[in-house]
């Protein structure tokens, strides 16, 4: 997007909300998983953060080692948010032609 199509949009508000709905759908749409303990566990996120799944290979599932299977959940799930992350700040890259991204757009996530 150039600058004289940013000013266009800015004068018109429905422009920007018809490109912000746009961008929901986007977002929404994204899925990513991602996974520790070399893929015995995988979290699946939507692009609003929502857990979609999570997959626990059976053969580490041991009542002794429950800490580390918390681990490996909490790990997996941290590598599928910053999976989504990549893949927001892709999109709006794309979006917005190029132009740099302020920090924490994306409610404080960075």
């Amino acid at each position: 997007m150039n600058f004289a199509e940013m000013m266009e949009m800015l004068r018109n508000p429905q422009a920007i909300q018809a490109r912000a709905e746009e961008l929901r759908k986007k977002t929404e749409a994204i899925e990513v998983t991602g996974s520790s303990g070399g893929g015995m566990v995988r979290v699946t996120l939507n692009g609003a953060m929502t857990l979609l799944s999570l997959v626990i290979a059976p053969e580490i599932v041991d009542p002794k080692e429950l800490g580390m299977l918390q681990d490996l959940v909490v790990a997996a799930f941290n590598d599928a948010q910053a999976k989504v992350r990549e893949s927001l700040q892709r999109e709006m890259a794309e979006s917005l032609g190029g132009m740099g991204l302020p920090p924490g757009l994306f409610g404080g996530i960075q």
